[in-house]
């Protein structure tokens, strides 16, 4: 029996504004340790024995930043379903199951979130191997968190008749609760924190999601009748997928069936929903606060202080969120951080986009950083990764004045190419075809000036598409 991962990469991650941004959302963030949350949910399954390589279901806007960090990790084999909408967990899932139950028709579907932190592996590998057991004999497996403190946040799971040592019955699923009732919960010892994470046989979620959602199933395998791969993507008929209702697993199927079982996990779990909990399970210093980056904090206490780019000092101040990044600060009571949403609400009703996008931009080929731009003008640092290229193309608003900083570049313009070493630069008129290439070893890296009277990335025309964008972004 072979055990298949299924990670699941969606969403924007809100409530951690403002590192987090609907085009760089948290999953694919270095938010508690050295890797993103993205990679260290596919670096904890090599722990497990019978895995197979993961599939991961992502939103096709973040599907060049998934596949280079699954490339970091040696992890990029043709497995990144790319949702073009967003249409919640059942049809994700879905998707999944279809997939694999092609190839192998008992295998176990693992469906993990890429945005949750689990600190103690050990109690994860040993709910997994409980919950084994029970997939095997048709049993839906979900986990269910052991609560350590009232949590208003999270929806719950009541257990119901046991089912051997491991695992219970579901008894019901209750929303989130007030303090109050989650007290009531925590003292009972009768109620799990909802995970999200689940485990059965992909022939057992297809059969019951056809008894209780037939329209989700019907929807998911007519998109997946006409896939198109691209690069290491598979593209699902958007057609078909834009009729898919959008629901949740435990709305269209767990709340619903009759094999449902929660097998419990005390694996310091958490889903970083908000920067107060990435406090909780961060490492602090000898004041309680715990500090990322070039910071200075003097009689300060029980602060989550993060720097991103420039020197950040506190003096005096406590029980605060303090986030620097290169276009924006947030400063907040750290009891008060579900109240970022209403930050994000206010970004939207004045049409600003820093809810949307950070300054610093990436592209398949490296990223692009915005370090100013005026009435008419635009000045952007480049870089472009060893074999990365800037497809062919045209602009009909604005000329270009290219320096270059380190590394070399081949560049096309009109019909000439020449190659541009460090401290040269090129100019490129308006309406001039052209492109970019590192042909070196090493990043490289140069000032774009871009100037006319409309700069907005959709004033490109490309000629050639190495990256099949579709002339986005």
């Amino acid at each position: 029996m072979k055990i298949h991962p299924i990670i699941m990469a969606g969403g924007t991650g809100s409530r951690l504004w403002p590192l987090s941004r609907e085009t760089y959302p948290k999953q694919f963030i270095r938010l508690h340790g050295e890797d993103s949350m993205l990679q260290a949910t596919i670096k904890r399954l090599h722990g497990l024995a019978g895995i197979t390589d993961p599939l991961i279901i992502c939103n096709e806007e973040h599907r060049f930043i998934a596949a280079e960090q699954l490339r970091e990790i040696g992890q990029l084999s043709h497995n990144i379903i790319l949702e073009p909408f967003g249409r919640n967990t059942a049809p994700a899932v879905a998707l999944s199951a279809i997939q694999i139950a092609k190839q192998d028709p008992e295998g176990v579907l693992l469906v993990l979130a890429a945005d949750h932190v689990i600190n103690d592996e050990d109690a994860f590998y040993t709910a997994i191997k409980s919950a084994i057991l029970h997939a095997q004999t048709n049993k839906l497996v979900t986990f269910g968190i052991v609560p350590s403190h009232p949590e208003t946040g999270y929806g719950y799971i009541k257990k119901g008749q046991p089912q051997g040592n491991s695992a219970f019955f579901v008894e019901q699923f209750v929303e989130k609760p007030d303090l109050t009732t989650a007290t009531e919960y925590l003292l009972s010892g009768k109620f799990l924190w909802n995970s999200g994470l689940f485990m059965f046989k992909a022939s057992c979620y297809l059969e019951e999601l056809k008894k209780f959602s037939p329209d989700i199933l019907q929807c998911c395998q007519l998109a997946l009748n006409h896939t198109a791969s691209d690069l290491d993507f598979v593209r699902l008929d958007k057609v078909e997928f834009e009729k898919c209702p959008s629901d949740s697993i435990d709305y269209a199927v767990m709340e619903r069936t009759k094999d449902a079982v929660v097998v419990p996990m005390d694996a310091k779990w958490s889903d970083v929903g908000s920067w107060s909990s990435l406090w909780d399970i961060s490492a602090k210093d000898h004041d309680n606060n715990v500090l990322h980056g070039d910071v200075i904090a003097i009689n300060s206490t029980n602060n989550y202080i993060r720097a991103e780019n420039k020197l950040v000092t506190t003096v005096g101040v406590n029980e605060l969120v303090i986030i620097e990044t290169k276009d924006a600060v947030l400063v907040m009571d750290k009891n008060q951080c579900q109240q970022v949403k209403q930050v994000i609400e206010e970004l939207k009703k004045n049409k600003r986009n820093e809810h949307q996008v950070h300054r610093q931009s990436y592209r398949p080929w490296g990223h692009i950083d915005l370090i100013d731009r005026g009435n008419h003008y635009k000045v952007n640092n480049t870089k472009v990764k060893p074999g990365g290229k800037i497809s062919l193309q045209v602009h009909h608003h604005r000329s270009e004045h290219w320096v270059v900083v380190s590394g070399t570049a081949k560049v096309i313009i009109g019909e000439k190419t020449k190659l541009l070493s460090p401290n040269q630069s090129v100019y490129i008129p308006l309406g001039e075809k052209h492109a970019l290439e590192n042909v070196g070893k090493i990043d490289l890296e140069l000032i774009e000036i871009q100037s006319g009277y409309y700069l907005a990335e959709d004033d490109i025309i490309r000629l050639e598409d190495y990256y099949n964008k579709r002339n986005k972004g």
